[in-house]
């Protein structure tokens, strides 16, 4: 797919590739046409090669997504090294540890990355973002503009490009869950990165030169190699709206949180709308279609294995069963479920291995769940499990009943009772101007149907979010619903 991109930017060099909102406006603007990324690649991968970085060494990477990130992915790709995607929302003793386990020689970031980890830092804690002294994990170059304070600029190649690599190896390394002390590192191999944007191909199936808006690295690629232009999603609600009323874009790809506050402003979408890397519930598949959406879909995901399953909205809000509906498995892609409830997964597009540890011959979940009919249902994590009066509650079983019309987002979380017990609280995010005494109300059936899992209490409360993809936390959550029980 990434050799496919590179023709298809070198056969076209003039066409728009990469797209941004003007702030006020929404009118679209190019960041990079498709010649400009192939020679920007082109130097990179020179540079890079100066530097004496050769097949199977990793480089670090730190630079805010855009033609310079997309530019140095493709140019490590051309040389066979592994990137290692440097997150500065996990802490700085999280990421130290992490790169300490993938020795990383080179770390190549923008100017914003190097003041996150220097003179911005303290301003940077407040919107949750941190990085350690990247110098005292690797070499630090400065790609993109450099200014005071930031490493030597990573010099300009020159000469003959470097040979292309061929064949398999290890093509990017994704940090996931783990400790400072075991942290976790998901190795992608070249076959395996290929075989997962080939499966979003199938599902997305864009057509040249009708824009999409994503931002992830496996939504704008294959975009970009079908000959689409890609617009970066704006970050405010506002910009966002704006965005996709002047691009029309044919496939739309955001996380249920940017959904919602899309959605808020009352926006008119077109085409195709994808939502992963949180829960989505049916009643926001509903929202999207009742925007205007020709159909929309909720995307089932690992860090391990993406993409995994899908589900259409119709399917979605026809499915009456407890649980949530994930959909069938992609083509290529298997699911079990084992003794203990876990769904495990095996595709071609499956991680290779956690660095230092064996291959995979299949991926946990980390998930209970169900076949149903050869569809996937989610009962919640495995580590989400409350337990009460002896009883194991599954979160995830009963969290999608209780998005009835009017609330936002919903989770149901264990608060210690103090006897070795727990109380299962449902901490319920209302949508901007619902009436709590409604909801309340549209809630009790629901609630009365939960049986042995009805919650103990009820609370109204902003859900909160943690992480890139702005999932619920639900550590936090248990500790506000225990607050507000206390309170209340």
């Amino acid at each position: 797919m990434l050799d496919r991109l590179d023709a298809v930017l070198r056969a076209d060099r003039h066409r728009p590739a990469l797209l941004a909102a003007a702030p006020l406006t929404g009118r679209p603007r190019v960041l990079a046409n498709a010649g400009e990324l192939a020679e920007l690649a082109d130097r990179y991968a020179a540079a890079l090669h100066r530097h004496g970085l050769a097949a199977g060494d990793t480089l670090g990477v730190a630079v805010r997504p855009g033609p310079r990130s997309l530019a140095v992915l493709l140019a490590a790709y051309r040389l066979g090294l592994r990137v290692a995607v440097l997150d500065p929302t996990a802490g700085p003793q999280v990421l130290t540890a992490r790169l300490a386990l993938a020795r990383p020689a080179l770390v190549l970031a923008d100017a914003a990355a190097q003041a996150v980890a220097g003179w911005a830092a303290p301003l940077a804690r407040r919107a949750h973002l941190a990085l350690p002294d990247l110098t005292r994990i690797a070499p630090v170059r400065t790609v993109g503009r450099r200014l005071p304070g930031c490493a030597a600029a990573l010099p300009a190649g020159s000469g003959p490009l470097p040979a292309v690599f061929e064949g398999d190896g290890d093509a990017v390394i994704i940090f996931t869950s783990g400790t400072t002390s075991q942290p976790r590192a998901v190795v992608h191999s070249r076959a395996g990165l290929a075989a997962g944007m080939a499966a979003v191909t199938a599902l997305v199936d864009p057509v040249a030169e009708v824009p999409v808006l994503g931002g992830m690295f496996f939504v704008l690629v294959p975009a970009l190699a079908a000959g689409a232009p890609v617009a970066l999603p704006a970050r405010s609600a506002a910009a966002l709206a704006r965005q996709v009323a002047r691009l029309r874009p044919q496939a739309t790809y955001l996380t249920p949180p940017q959904l919602r506050a899309l959605l808020a402003r009352s926006p008119r979408l077109t085409g195709q709308v994808f939502s992963g890397s949180a829960p989505v519930s049916a009643g926001l598949l509903g929202r999207v279609r009742r925007a205007g959406a020709d159909r929309a879909y909720g995307v089932y995901a690992l860090t391990e294995l993406f993409p995994a399953a899908a589900v259409e909205e119709s399917e979605k809000a026809a499915y009456g069963g407890d649980g949530d509906l994930l959909g069938a498995p992609l083509p290529g892609v298997a699911a079990r479920i084992d003794d203990a409830g876990q769904v495990w997964l095996t595709g071609a597009g499956q991680a290779d291995r956690y660095l230092g540890e064996p291959p995979l011959a299949e991926v946990a979940s980390g998930d209970v769940g169900r076949l149903d009919g050869g569809r996937l249902v989610l009962a919640g994590r495995c580590k989400d499990m409350v337990l009460r009066s002896a009883e194991n509650i599954y979160p995830g079983l009963y969290e999608p009943a209780l998005h009835v019309p009017g609330v936002a987002l919903a989770v149901l979380v264990g608060v210690p009772a103090g006897d070795g017990d727990e109380q299962l609280v449902a901490l319920v995010e209302p949508e901007a101007g619902a009436d709590p005494g409604r909801l309340r109300t549209a809630l009790r059936p629901v609630l009365d149907r939960m049986g042995a899992a009805r919650p103990d209490r009820l609370v109204f409360a902003r859900v909160p979010l943690s992480g890139r993809s702005r999932k619920p936390d639900r550590r936090a959550a248990a500790l506000l619903a225990a607050t507000e029980t206390n309170d209340g």
